[in-house]
């Protein structure tokens, strides 16, 4: 189990281990969060999206821990969407989610947009906490996994 010492570190992800870093992540989160959802794609797919795609082409963060446990989350912004925020299961509820989503709102003052899936109840909390409401439902037909999911806009 994490310390409490020190928060882990926000910083812009670099290409090479941070990216095998945050899809494992990725692939945790996603795995525990969303235990009914399918994923597209394999882990070793997951792994190489993120370092051909998502670190280089993307405005990718990570929140390190350091030696106590290297990267424990990650965020990804693309323009005004917030695509992507993941958190190791072990390090949630430690406010990183809460530092994640001020940055993002930092970086993109204008506003923000999100998709989560429906099923993803805690996710919705956390981010209408956060001023974001939802302006969209889908039946899924809109994304890889089929699973009916839910937009979400913040405007300052």
């Amino acid at each position: 189990m994490p310390s409490e010492a020190a928060p882990p570190t926000l910083r812009r992800a670099a290409p090479g281990p941070d990216a095998a870093a945050a899809a494992d992540v990725w692939l945790t989160s996603f795995a525990a969060a969303l235990p009914t959802v399918v994923s597209p794609r394999s882990a070793d797919e997951v792994r190489t999206y993120f370092r051909d795609v998502v670190v280089p082409l993307r405005e990718t963060w990570v929140a390190d821990a350091g030696a106590e446990g290297g990267i424990v989350g990650v965020m990804v912004l693309h323009d005004d969407e917030l695509s992507q925020l993941y958190l190791r299961p072990d390090w949630r509820g430690r406010g990183i989610g809460d530092r994640f989503v001020a940055l993002a709102k930092e970086r993109s003052p204008g506003g923000l947009r999100l998709w989560t899936f429906q099923v993803n109840k805690p996710a919705h909390r956390f981010y209408e906490r956060h001023g974001f409401v939802a302006v969209e439902y889908t039946d899924g037909s809109g994304n890889e996994e089929r699973e009916p999911d839910v937009q979400y806009v913040w405007r300052p």
